[in-house]
């Protein structure tokens, strides 16, 4: 009987070390760079300009753009993220945001 519960415990262990795995490798590959969230957003703050084009605060807009698309060259893409989140804000536009 104890073969029986230790062989049994074994295999149970083994199952839950495949599944804990399978479900890392899953969860790696939704997650986004700030690299492709710097490329995502400054995208989006174009498709935005295209459609918002009127609004008042344009200028202040791009210029933001333009900062944070420099943040993110710069290897600063926290700060990056932030201004063209804050640029498409002042369009109007809510930041497109992954689930993390």
């Amino acid at each position: 009987m104890p073969r029986l519960s230790i062989s049994l415990l074994g295999a149970l262990l083994g199952i839950c070390l495949v599944t804990a795995a399978v479900g890392q490798s899953d969860a790696k590959a939704t997650l986004t760079t700030r690299s492709e969230r710097c490329a995502n957003l400054s995208h989006q703050f174009d498709e935005a300009l295209e459609t918002h084009a009127a609004a008042t605060q344009v200028t202040a807009a791009k210029a933001l753009q333009r900062k944070g698309n420099r943040y993110c060259a710069a290897k600063k893409q926290a700060q990056g993220i932030r201004m063209l989140a804050n640029a498409l804000k002042l369009l109007g536009v809510t930041p497109n945001d992954p689930v993390q």
